[in-house]
């Protein structure tokens, strides 16, 4: 293949040159690695909640007491996201990447040998700092190694690793705990990480775009980018990145918060968080929502599982229409979208077909525009700054979570019916959506 006709000289842009090849093998190896991640993360995440009906029996406790160890790897999953970004930017994505994934899975297989609620609690908050640290920067590392017409899609793609892997822990543990106890779950969900962490140290690559940007020499990026074309990168005498001469500040805090990208931060913040006070107040109180109004047990459970798998129907679809249309109008109408099947929802109760469709379909809508989001960021940000800018929208986004399952319990505790908290669900929504149409009219080019 021919030169990219960016490269002025010998100098590549690295950028242009990802654009211009077919994805060879050695790219899709890295899709599939950040896949594993984001997978195993989503089985860690979701461990806790598959396990509590064993453990609260077998430790002898009521399910209220593990209340704070529910909530233990969340909040570490805020730090490990706001701490890891920065660290990745200075040190590697590979690095920061790698002691994630060693990090869950050493205080996941730690929690399986927990004795009392306070032991696990303190681990589990541990296992959240590696949790909230692998998702934001396995989206970085992919997004720098993407071409432009598929970044979206492989990045989104990616993302659904996580709903099945939150989904793979459910029916890994019917058959596990059953016969071997509530740690057999936890043990899977730190020997496989580490397995999967030797993997990563030997077949994951450093972001060719983080050594260029960082000055760690040609040939080291010479060596990172060979495998996808070597004769064009042999003909190479140094690389370069798009915004390389436009963004020179010295932290990467400054990078976010510089005059062209401040706005545009807060508003992929507001975005997020808003999404993600929708995403949880369903997911942690649609079936009790469900019970209280008359449903059966079987036929909750079952609906409240439908609004999960809905993100996995549609974050492909959303990726493929970001990557051929105006990517904020896109997400801004899947938010719409959610609002409006979100009231449909809460009318809908005494039709148990109709609210199993609706639970899917705002599913689709929401955890679709979620997914999305990583995208969103990874492609505004420069590569001074991307870690820190997708990893600080996914941290200031957990607390929308906090808000959602909080805001499930107050509204419930205030006498709020079925129908009424689902109808509330319309001003996040709401906000969602001009948040992120406001984000596409900010006065910068997204970065690529």
């Amino acid at each position: 293949m021919n030169q990219p006709q960016s490269a002025v000289g010998n100098c590549l842009d690295v950028q242009t040159f990802i654009n211009a090849q077919p994805i060879s093998r050695y790219q899709w190896r890295v899709v599939i690695l950040c896949f594993l991640i984001v997978f195993l993360d989503g089985l860690d995440t979701a461990a806790m909640g598959f396990i509590a009906p064993a453990l609260s029996q077998d430790w002898g406790i009521d399910r209220a007491s593990l209340g704070p160890v529910m909530s233990a790897a969340l909040i570490g999953m805020v730090f490990g996201a706001l701490g890891s970004g920065p660290l990745a930017d200075r040190f590697g994505r590979k690095v920061v990447l790698v002691g994630a994934v060693v990090l869950f899975g050493a205080f996941s297989l730690a929690s399986a040998y927990s004795t009392n609620v306070e032991q696990l609690l303190v681990l589990r908050f541990l296992t959240g700092l590696g949790l909230g640290a692998g998702m934001p920067n396995a989206t970085t590392l992919l997004s720098e190694y993407t071409p432009e017409r598929k970044k979206s899609l492989l990045v989104t793609s990616m993302f659904c690793g996580f709903n099945l892997g939150m989904a793979g822990g459910g029916f890994i543990s019917a058959k596990l705990i059953p016969a071997f106890g509530w740690h057999s779950l936890l043990l899977i969900g730190g020997v496989l990480p580490l397995m999967l962490a030797v993997v990563l140290l030997f077949w994951l690559p450093e972001s060719a775009r983080y050594l260029v940007v960082r000055n760690r020499g040609t040939d080291k990026v010479r060596k990172t980018l060979a495998p996808i074309d070597p004769l064009v990168v042999a003909q190479a005498s140094s690389f370069s990145v798009p915004e390389q001469q436009t963004v020179k500040a010295r932290n990467v805090f400054a990078v976010i918060f510089s005059g062209t990208y401040s706005a545009g931060t807060l508003l992929l913040w507001l975005t997020y968080f808003m999404g993600l006070v929708i995403v949880y107040l369903l997911t942690s109180w649609l079936p009790t929502l469900m019970r209280d109004s008359g449903a059966s047990m079987e036929q909750s459970a079952f609906i409240g599982a439908l609004f999960q798998f809905g993100g996995v129907l549609s974050a492909v679809a959303v990726g493929w229409a970001m990557d051929r249309f105006n990517p904020h109008k896109v997400i801004g109408i899947f938010y719409l979208l959610a609002g409006v099947f979100a009231y449909a929802v809460g009318q809908s109760l005494g039709n148990i077909t109709l609210l199993a469709t609706l639970v899917l379909v705002a599913g689709m809508c929401v955890n679709g525009a979620q997914s999305a989001m990583p995208s969103l960021a990874a492609r505004f940000y420069p590569t001074q700054g991307r870690a820190t800018g997708v990893s600080w929208m996914l941290g200031i986004g957990r607390f929308g979570a906090i808000l959602g399952a909080w805001m499930g319990a107050t509204l419930l505790g205030l006498g709020w019916d079925f129908e009424q908290v689902l109808t509330a669900l319309v001003i996040p929504a709401g906000l969602a959506t001009a948040a992120v149409l406001v984000k596409g009219m900010v006065r910068h080019a997204d970065a690529t």
